[in-house]
C-alpha cells in the first residue's frame, strides 16, 4: 500500500509518499481503509523530532485521525466487522500505524462508528481537535452552564467543536475570528457573539458583553500573543485554558 513515511527529521521534505507492506491487525486491533485523513498542527511538531511529548521512531508514518471503513479485524473484537463506515482517533492508541496512509491498524477503541449525517472528510477531523476541546472545556475549565466564555480563535479545528460543545452545554458564548467568512462559520455553529481578532481593540467591548464582570472561562489558542490581556479579562473565579 502507499504511505507517506519519514525517515529523518525535518521539514516538509523529509515526508515521502513511498510503497510499504499492509499492517495486519493483532488481537483487539482493527483495520481501517482510509478515505480521509486529518492534519494537525501536532504533527507537524513531530515531524521536527523536537516535540517534547511525543519522539518517534524512525521511520515512521504520521497521522492520528482518518475516517474509512473497516478492511479487517483482529481476534477479540467485537462491534466492528468489514465494511462499517467509521473515524479513528488513534492519539492514545497503543498501536497506530499512522493515518497518512491507505490504510492504518490501531487499538479498536480508537475506531468509531461515524453517523451517516456526517461526511468522511467530517469524520477525518474530529479526533484530535474534538479531544482537546472536550479537554479544555470539561476537564480542565469545569464549565458550567449559563457561564460565559471567551473562544480566541474559534474557527479553528479545536476551535469550532468547542463554539459547539460550550453552546450545547448552555454557556454564553463569544468567539473571535478573523475574517468575514469564518465569523460567519462562527455564528452558524452556535457562537452568541463573535469579534473579529484583526481589529486594533476587538476585546474592549468584552466588559460590556460580561455585564463588567468578565469571561469565566478563557481558550487561548496564541497565549504568547493575549495571556496578559487574558488575565485583565478573565473573571473572578474564572479559568484560562492554554490550548
Amino acid at each position: 500500500m502507499r504511505a507517506i513515511v519519514m525517515t529523518a527529521f525535518g521539514g516538509p521534505e523529509v515526508l515521502r509518499l513511498t510503497d510499504i507492506p499492509e499492517p495486519e491487525p493483532e488481537h483487539g486491533q482493527i483495520r481501517v481503509r482510509l478515505y480521509a485523513a486529518g492534519v494537525n498542527p501536532a504533527e507537524a511538531y513531530i515531524r521536527t523530532g523536537q516535540y517534547a511529548f511525543f519522539k518517534p521512531t524512525l521511520p515512521y508514518t504520521p497521522g492520528f485521525d482518518g475516517a474509512g471503513v473497516v478492511d479487517k479485524v483482529g481476534e477479540g473484537v467485537q462491534g466492528s466487522k468489514p465494511g462499517d463506515r467509521v473515524f479513528v482517533t488513534a492519539l492514545t492508541a497503543r498501536r497506530n500505524t499512522g493515518t497518512y496512509a491507505e490504510k492504518v491498524v490501531c487499538d479498536a477503541e480508537a475506531v468509531h462508528l461515524l453517523p451517516d449525517a456526517v461526511t468522511l472528510e467530517q469524520g477525518a477531523a474530529v479526533g484530535f481537535p474534538g479531544m482537546a476541546a472536550y479537554r479544555a472545556l470539561f476537564q480542565c475549565a469545569g464549565l458550567k452552564p449559563a457561564e460565559r466564555i471567551l473562544i480566541h480563535g474559534a474557527s479553528g479545528g479545536v476551535g469550532t467543536v468547542a463554539v459547539q460543545l460550550a453552546r450545547a452545554c448552555g454557556a454564553f458564548v463569544i468567539g473571535t475570528a478573523g475574517s468575514p467568512a469564518s465569523m460567519e462559520l462562527v455564528r452558524s455553529i452556535g457562537a452568541h457573539i463573535v469579534l473579529d481578532h484583526t481589529q486594533p481593540g476587538y476585546l474592549d467591548t468584552l466588559a460590556a458583553l460580561t455585564d463588567g464582570v468578565g469571561s469565566d472561562v478563557i481558550l487561548e489558542m496564541l497565549a504568547d500573543k493575549n495571556l496578559e490581556n487574558d488575565m485583565r479579562m478573565i473573571a473572578k473565579h474564572g479559568r484560562i485554558v492554554v490550548i
